[in-house]
């Protein structure tokens, strides 16, 4: 994705629909140079010389820091701004995510325990506790970062006069009615601008029974970091703004009594100032560390719950299904001061044709254990694309005497196989093509905090289009996606927040402060049951720096060892990369690359040739075009050659699917993308800063050209 992705290189004086003169501001230089030498290095690699490497179109950079207001309303783009609020890194990232092996199985641990299930959003086991806390919170901008001094977190604090604030959802649409479409009338209103901290505050009462249980605070994203306090005692910070992480709070809680529960959030500011004129404003620890051209939503943007589990406890669940047997691995997780000895008892669920096994278990006090059970599920129904079966296997964990259950956890899981060929991608032993869509999580009327009304509607788009696949572009999407896609047969290209990531940032993550590692983990942990999921996507246009790339390589190798550390399934690793001779396709198990061929260089000619030149420097690996789209304004029409037009941007995307579809070694073509999108990177603000190479328009009903033309594009196998 490009920081310039819908800006036309064209007539910027070119009439708007209804006559009104569109303003568009120019290119900065940055970017056309990116562009140049994107063409320079698709050509290098057409021609089959490395002498030419496209860097990332858009890599963070340091910027001087200017003002920015401080008062508690609005603010005011044309003010005099105040200075950037920063918020501190330690030597390494906050959640000490780390693998430990635990008999012959690689666990992941955050916070001192083992990183839990989040299936508490949506199921909830009868041998637990929940309290939602998804409600109104008590909430106020901290933009002079004076909350901890003045004890916003403790509990006496009188908070009577503060506003309220809807968990989940997102400070920009707070006092504003949604996002207004494309009237730019409404660009910055309400919490839109706010960037640095915010506060929220709830008080919840902990019942007595929950005395001998342990105690966590989950939540599914709070982005873009978050401090957390629980009756005035820090508990714990995270950083990445979509990624779920459980706190461990049971010595903070007084069961039978209330608790007040302090969140403090921060959002990076993307600019100095909103004016037109403010500097990017970066951080190397953060990812992503600059200007991205999505938006950046702020806030508790997902569900948050308390959740009580016995002292002895199931915490997680690993499923893989090769050779016609289920292979569990139960994570049982002891907080209490006693050993525990007992049984784990495993079913492979109804319709698996499978039979419960009983594993011994014993586990020292305040220790973790891994039992093991291989289940024959031979005549299990497959997971396919055509029929997508879901499967759900339980674990329980009883005492010696085989008594009642101590605890339970189920988890989904699909019985195929996943696997690369040569320059085939396999299902079930099957090539595949991926016939995909990039798509950005969010709504005109709740941005990143959707509705299940709200995903159903979008995600059905897909399958009308007649997709295989989704790409989760850049970062984690909500649990309901994935759950969704394993029920509808759709197919997901999972990431993490590793977009535009500059090489001093890379360093900097590899060698001390470990984010992308931890964030890398997380997502495959926490999605690896999903059948849906089939591919690990690393990184997006990301710097590859000179001279072998030795930055860039030890970085993408440490998340691709991340990833299968944790993977029993072995799903192949790709990325979406700038550069169609990117030096380090060697590490990928697919070739993945975005090109425009057509609209930022080039022609759209050109992809054919760069293709052919990809295959013969990777002849045995399949190649994946990432990205590739357009641009148009819905409901302009004209001939296919005039930029801007539904017919241009539907041919475009007929030229390249023709040259990719040609070619046997290809696997799949991802087009950019579902739906326009919302973006902070300072392009389209007369649209109210939409971006529009969506085949649907903003408002997900209303369709282009293109939409049409990829659902009747047949694939070639």
């Amino acid at each position: 994705m490009r920081s310039g992705r819908s800006r036309p290189f064209t007539d910027p004086t070119r009439p708007r629909p209804g006559g009104a003169r569109r303003v568009t501001r120019r290119v900065p230089r940055r970017i056309r140079a990116a562009a140049v030498a994107a063409v320079l290095a698709l050509a290098a690699a057409a021609l089959g010389t490395p002498a030419l490497r496209a860097p990332a179109l858009a890599s963070p950079s340091s910027v001087p820091l200017s003002p920015r207001p401080a008062d508690l309303g609005a603010p005011d783009p044309t003010a005099e701004p105040a200075a950037v609020v920063r918020d501190p890194h330690g030597p390494r990232e906050p959640s000490d995510t780390q693998v430990r092996n635990v008999d012959g199985t690689n666990v992941v641990f955050s916070y001192g325990e083992v990183t839990p299930a989040f299936d508490g959003w949506s199921r909830h086991e009868p041998t637990r506790r929940y309290l939602s806390l998804d409600r109104p919170w008590r909430f106020r901008y901290d933009p002079a970062d004076q909350g901890r001094t003045e004890g916003w977190q403790q509990p006496s604090l009188d908070d009577s006069d503060w506003d309220t604030i809807a968990v989940p959802s997102s400070w920009d649409l707070h006092d504003n009615d949604g996002w207004a479409g494309y009237d730019s009338a409404d660009f910055g209103k309400g919490g839109a601008l706010r960037d640095g901290y915010a506060w929220y505050r709830t008080t919840v009462d902990v019942p007595a029974s929950w005395r001998d249980t342990h105690v966590r605070l989950a939540f599914l994203a709070a982005s873009y970091s978050a401090d957390v306090w629980v009756d005035g005692r820090w508990v714990g910070k995270h950083e990445g703004g979509n990624t779920a992480f459980a706190l461990p709070v049971r010595d903070a809680l007084r069961p039978g009594e209330r608790a007040t529960i302090a969140v403090r959030v921060y959002r990076r500011a993307s600019y100095t100032s909103y004016d037109g004129t403010g500097e990017q404003v970066s951080d190397d620890h953060a990812l992503p560390p600059g200007v991205v051209d999505y938006w950046p939503y702020a806030g508790l943007t997902r569900s948050v719950w308390l959740e009580a589990v016995p002292a002895t406890t199931v915490a997680k669940v690993l499923l893989d299904t090769r050779d016609a047997n289920l292979d569990a691995r139960v994570v049982v997780e002891n907080h209490s001061g006693q050993d525990f000895h007992g049984f784990v008892r495993v079913d492979p669920g109804r319709g698996s044709n499978g039979r419960p096994a009983r594993v011994r278990v014993d586990v020292p006090a305040g220790g973790v254990a891994v039992p093991r059970a291989t289940i024959p599920i031979p005549h299990a129904p497959r997971w396919s694309v055509e029929r997508p079966k879901v499967l759900t296997a339980r674990a329980t964990l009883v005492g010696l005497d085989d008594g009642p259950a101590l605890d339970t956890l189920a988890a989904t899981y699909g019985v195929r196989d996943i696997a690369v060929d040569g320059t085939r991608l396999e299902l079930d032993g099957r090539p595949l093509f991926l016939k995909s869509v990039n798509w950005h999580e969010e709504t005109d009327r709740s941005g990143r905090s959707m509705t299940k009304a709200e995903y159903d509607h979008e995600l059905a788009n897909a399958t009308e289009l007649r997709a295989n696949l989704l790409r989760n572009a850049v970062y984690n999407r909500h649990p309901y996606v994935y759950d969704w896609a394993d029920r509808n047969g759709v197919l997901l290209m999972d990431e993490w927040d590793t977009m535009w990531v500059g090489t001093v940032s890379q360093q900097l993550q590899t060698e001390s402060y470990g984010l992308s590692r931890a964030l890398a983990l997380a997502t495959a942990w926490n999605n690896h049951n999903h059948p849906s999921v089939i591919l690990w996507g690393l990184q997006n246009e990301s710097t590859i720096d000179p001279d072998g790339a030795p930055v860039y390589r030890a970085w993408l190798t440490q998340m691709k060892d991340a990833v299968k550390t944790v993977d029993l399934s072995d799903r192949p690793v790709t990325w979406a990369s700038s550069s169609s001779w990117d030096p380090a396709f060697d590490l990928a198990d697919v070739v993945g690359f975005n090109e425009y061929f057509g609209y930022f260089y080039g022609t759209n000619e050109d992809l054919g040739p760069t293709l052919d030149a990809v295959h013969r420097n990777h002849p045995d690996k399949p190649i994946l075009i990432t990205e590739n789209g357009t641009w148009s304004l819905p409901g302009q029409h004209g001939p296919p050659t005039e930029a801007g037009t539904e017919e241009w941007q539907a041919a475009n995307f007929r030229a390249h699917w023709d040259q990719v579809t040609a070619r046997p070694w290809v696997a799949g073509y991802a087009f950019w993308l579902l739906k326009d999108y919302k973006q902070r990177a300072g392009y389209n603000e007369e649209y109210n800063a939409l971006s529009t190479m969506g085949m649907l328009a903003w408002d997900g009903q209303t369709r282009r050209l293109v939409f049409d033309a990829f659902r009747d594009a047949r694939p070639p196998r």
